[in-house]
């Protein structure tokens, strides 16, 4: 098990992430590693991408080594509802089911969605935290 893999994996999500024409169209490129200050200009305007949270857990069996990365895309709306929060989250899964990822290290064997959550923010906007499974062989 190795956790050397984990940032070729947050490049490739984000590069799946901003490669995805119908994802643009929705949040052009407000995609980021971590949302923008709530001072920002454009923190409270449409719809955006954060990519956060990472799980990492052995998966090495007969001589194979890798790692389980469960991994989270969140996509936040301001507070006219769900609607086009709902729309670019189904733009990034879209987007990281695909063809699978091309690592820099390591090789994704699968790529599995496993959850979701759609939230209303003490702030008045809306969020849908995703959730994603990469198996990377190291």
């Amino acid at each position: 098990m190795s956790y050397r893999a984990s940032f070729a994996l947050q490049e490739a999500i984000y590069a799946a992430l901003t490669d995805s024409a119908p994802l643009a169209t929705l949040v052009g490129d407000r995609i980021y590693d971590a949302a923008p200050h709530a001072e920002a200009p454009d923190a409270s305007a449409g719809v955006f991408v954060t990519i956060g949270d990472e799980r990492v857990a052995n998966w090495s069996a007969q001589g194979l080594s890798g790692a389980i990365h469960d991994f989270e895309v969140t996509v936040h709306g301001s507070d006219e509802g769900f609607a086009a929060a709902k729309v670019a989250a189904e733009a990034v899964s879209a987007a990281l089911l695909g063809p699978l990822p091309t690592l820099s290290q390591g090789r994704v064997a699968t790529a599995d969605f496993r959850g979701a959550r759609a939230r209303r923010e003490r702030t008045g906007g809306r969020a849908i935290e995703l959730r994603f499974r990469f198996r990377i062989e190291t």
